[in-house]
């Protein structure tokens, strides 16, 4: 409740003034002529007759107002009986009954005087400030960056392994408008039905149209010369085919196998696979490891595709062989290890432009263990199965196989094909290996296998020749036996230089330098392994040097020239493959049993791996290969699956030679790689 009540002094007239009051009317009293409009106005107090009078003490004291939450309308004696405890209790006011609002508003503006909107209006200013200084700084440091950049990479000449594209490298010019006034074009609405039939029959007008325009070509040549054209070709069609002219002409009349509609249909699924692959293809394409540039002797592998079938899972990957005219188009054979798990074969062509589905497939009898393909006629493909045979393929036949074995393997068979008639190996053949091409002479390639023969094969007009190239002896010494006194081969690998000299691996261990000259001896004898030897690989640089990898869980590198080996590397397992890299003397990669693969570069570390990654748990690797044209290495497991992965800056650096000012100057690649080789050989000398 209020105090009680009284006017404020400044408001009530004092005690005193109300005394005064009299007097100050009996001196300003009221004029005579009230009516006089030019009298001064006056001032009349009138006391209230109810005016409280409070004395002088009274009106000095100050009384403290205070402000309470307590309603005065609200009443706060409510009782009402709790049964609980048996009596009555007053209730408080409830929150509701108590709450007064005179003035609400939602909202986030501030008052522009108000100490919030100016502590805001300093953040702002701060920040603003902050921003400023902080792209100051990254513009100087890019600046620096860009300077750095251009005097380390001037001159240098441009990396083999760069996907930059081209669109990327040029300025882009500023899009200019241009508004030109024209009358639109009449629109006409139109709808069409799409069938299987019309689809047909639109192939069909465009093939008829095609042939009209060829038969009018033809008219307009002369006559003597499609005289002569028309009699070579027609001998030449009837001595390949053997009278099939007809149905020739017949098949090149069928839209659905035209070779037309193939290619759109190829064109179609690689764009569609690409669409559905886009990361891995970026990737593929870009993808650098930016830990490397922190780490000068370790490297890295990222994974991209593993190429398989529904067909190749209970097969292992025995051989894997790159074309030399489409470097992104590779043959994987398929067979078994395991004497007591054979089956049937199979040979399949992956490329990198269609990586879900095989290029091609041929089925062999039993399973393929190497592959090779021609040099100089890259659709030809040696293949050496586990019975002995050896066989010709022609992947770019499509119908079928002529030569012996076309009717035993069906349409989609060799070319040739050895049998026991015309001469086979009596034991798995382990690899096959083109011979240099010679002038006048026919086609051959050469063939090792485990019953201690390396042969020879001539593609004659009608059947394959067998001409029996060198016997493999056991030692001298006689510390090992074999019932038929030969030693059995496992590898081997010609010069490629020297096209007479050749390396032998063996399944003792051995390794024998041989020539195609004197086949009833050896050249020179290494031993170093003490188990079979698997895979040989001449230097791809240097004419002196060979590795070797063998079943013992070594790899060693040797010179011609020295009967020990150079370097030996133990990698704690069985090696099954070893293969140099197409870019450097000095890399290479080997695969083990435990699903391994070991990148060493020897002009960075001579004692470990750039790289140990494993790439397949519970699985060993089988094969190893360098891509021809791209930073990526493919390797093989016995799962039946063929595993690639893109190597990292530092597992494919390129030397370059410069100058004093670090510039590079004009050099040859082979000359490089071949004084880099030299050095290393010098310093294990």
């Amino acid at each position: 409740m209020p105090p009680r009540g009284r006017a404020s002094k400044s408001s009530a007239p004092t005690k005193g003034a109300a005394k005064a009051a009299p007097k100050k009317k009996d001196v300003a009293a009221a004029p005579a002529d009230e009516d006089d409009m030019y009298e001064e106005p006056f001032k009349r107090i009138v006391r209230p007759e109810n005016q409280l009078e409070l004395s002088e003490t009274e009106m000095k004291e100050e009384i403290t107002r205070v402000l309470t939450a307590n309603d005065p309308n609200v009443p706060s004696n409510v009782t009402k009986y709790h049964y609980k405890d048996q009596c009555f209790k007053i209730d408080p006011p409830g929150p509701s009954d108590s709450l007064a609002i005179h003035f609400t508003m939602d909202g986030c503006a501030l008052h522009v005087e108000s100490s919030e909107a100016k502590d805001q209006e300093n953040y702002n200013m701060r920040k603003k400030d902050e921003e400023e200084e902080a792209r100051k700084v990254a513009k100087q440091q890019a600046e620096e960056a860009n300077e750095a950049f251009e005097e380390e990479t001037a001159g240098s000449s441009r990396n083999q392994f760069n996907y930059s594209e081209r669109a990327a490298q040029t300025p882009a010019t500023p899009m200019r408008d241009r508004g030109v006034a024209t009358t639109p074009p009449s629109i006409i609405s139109f709808t069409q039905a799409v069938s299987q039939w019309e689809i047909y029959d639109a192939y069909i007008n465009d093939m008829v149209i095609q042939g009209q325009k060829d038969q009018m070509l033809k008219q307009q040549a002369g006559a003597a010369d499609k005289k002569k054209t028309t009699g070579i070709a027609s001998l030449d069609e009837g001595a390949a085919s053997g009278g099939g002219g007809g149905a020739r002409a017949e098949k090149d009349d069928d839209m659905l196998h035209s070779k037309k509609l193939s290619g759109a249909l190829k064109i179609l699924e690689r764009m569609v696979n690409q669409n559905a692959e886009d990361e891995i293809f970026q990737d593929f394409k870009y993808w650098d490891d930016a830990s490397d540039q922190f780490r000068e002797s370790e490297g890295s592998m990222l994974p991209l595709w593993r190429f398989k079938t529904s067909q190749t899972k209970r097969k292992q990957v025995t051989a894997l062989a790159w074309n030399p005219q489409y470097t992104d188009l590779f043959a994987v054979g398929y067979g078994s290890y395991d004497f007591m798990r054979q089956g049937t074969g199979l040979i399949c062509g992956f490329s990198m432009k269609n990586t879900p589905h095989p290029e091609f497939e041929f089925f062999t009898d039993t399973g393929a263990m190497c592959l090779d393909f021609h040099p100089n006629h890259p659709s030809l493909l040696a293949v050496g199965c586990y019975d002995g045979n050896v066989m010709v393929y022609d992947v770019a036949k499509k119908g079928g196989g002529g030569g012996a074995g076309g009717t035993k393997h069906g349409g989609n068979g060799p070319i040739y094909a050895s049998s026991a008639v015309t001469g086979k190996h009596s034991d798995p053949v382990w690899q096959v290996r083109w011979s240099p091409v010679e002038f006048a002479q026919d086609l051959s390639f050469n063939s090792i296998s485990g019953d201690g023969r390396v042969t020879t094969w001539v593609m004659s007009k009608s059947e394959l020749k067998m001409e029996p190239l060198m016997q493999l002896r056991l030692p001298a010494d006689g510390t090992m036996e074999s019932p038929s006194g030969l030693a059995g081969g496992l590898c081997f690998d010609f010069h490629a230089t020297k096209d007479h000299l050749y390396l032998i691996g063996t399944e003792e261990g051995r390794i024998h330098m041989a020539s195609t000259a004197y086949s009833g001896q050896y050249l020179e004898t290494f031993s170093g392994h003490h188990l079979a030897v698997y895979t040989l690989r001449w230097n791809r640089f240097h004419p002196d040097v060979f590795i070797s990898c063998s079943a013992d869980w070594t790899v060693m590198v040797w010179d011609s020239k020295k009967k020990a080996p150079l370097m030996t590397f133990d990698l704690g397992s069985a090696v099954g493959d070893v293969s140099w890299a197409p870019y450097s003397s000095t890399v290479f990669a080997a695969v083990t049993s435990e699903g391994k693969v070991h990148i060493f570069d020897l002009n960075e570390n001579k004692h470990e791996p750039l790289c140990e990654q494993k790439i397949v748990k519970r699985a060993k690797l089988t094969t190893v290969s360098f891509s021809e044209r791209d930073p990526v290495i493919f390797v093989g497991d016995e799962r039946g699956s063929v595993n690639s992965l893109k190597l990292s800056p530092n597992l494919r650096k390129v030397e370059v030679p410069t100058d004093d000012d670090g510039n590079p100057i004009p050099h040859d690649e082979r000359k490089v790689q071949v004084d880099k080789m030299d050095h290393l050989l010098g310093s294990l000398a």
